[in-house]
């Protein structure tokens, strides 16, 4: 083999090992590549938290629209509210 060749093979062996860094180690390696697919993921999750949340809060603010009752019923159960006329019994254990 003449010189130009080990030149050549020396060459294309740096550029196999530079793409091999690259692929394991570098920007856009596999492991980055695999975290980031488990980051969508989790953010995915979290979406649909989200999501049935505000579907949960835009029925509960439809319902306070819509009628007293709601608004009653909050009165009474988180600012223990009475009406007029009617007797509040607690009962203690």
């Amino acid at each position: 083999m003449s010189k130009a060749s080990y030149w050549l093979i020396f060459a294309l062996v740096l550029v196999l090992f530079g793409l091999q860094y690259r692929l394991w180690v570098g920007e856009g390696s596999l492991a980055q590549v695999t975290e980031l697919k488990h980051q969508i993921s989790d953010q995915h999750g979290e979406n649909q938290r989200l999501i049935e949340r505000n579907r949960v809060l835009e029925a509960e603010v439809m319902e306070l629209k819509k009628g007293m009752e709601t608004v009653e019923e909050r009165a009474r159960h988180e600012l223990g509210m009475v009406k007029d006329g009617e007797t509040l019994y607690q009962l203690a254990e």
